[in-house]
Order: structure tokens, then sequence, then C-alpha cells
């Protein structure tokens, strides 16, 4: 097996990664297209697709969203 080969993340282990709670990870994935799969009733992640989502600003706060 090729070790160069990203193994899936679970929701959980996203969560302690960010230190954030499964409901802004479900928020994130709904309303700022966060990188993850949806596999049977399980989602999946790849963390080096969320760093470079969060590095590019995927969850960065935005000032319209606390006024709506």
């Amino acid at each position: 097996m090729d070790k160069n080969i990203e193994k899936w993340s679970t929701m959980k282990e996203v969560q302690e990664y960010l230190g954030v709670g499964r409901e802004s990870i479900m928020q994130w994935i709904n309303k700022r297209n966060m990188p993850a799969y949806k596999v049977g009733r399980l989602w999946k992640f790849k963390l080096s697709e969320v760093d470079d989502w969060i590095r590019s600003g995927g969850a960065a706060e935005e000032s319209n969203e606390k006024e709506n």
C-alpha cells in the first residue's frame, strides 16, 4: 500500500482537529462549500483539503451573515 495516500478523516476527527463543534462543520458544508464527502450516512474529509479551504478564507466569518 502506498504510504503517501492520505487517509479519510471522520467528522469527530475534524471536530477535534479544528476545535469546533459538529454544527459549525455542518453549516460550513451547507453554506460555505467546505470540502466533505458523504459515504452512506457518514461524512468523510481529507485534512489537506480542509486546510486549503481554511487558508483560502472558507471559514472566515462574513459580516453580512451576522446581520441576517
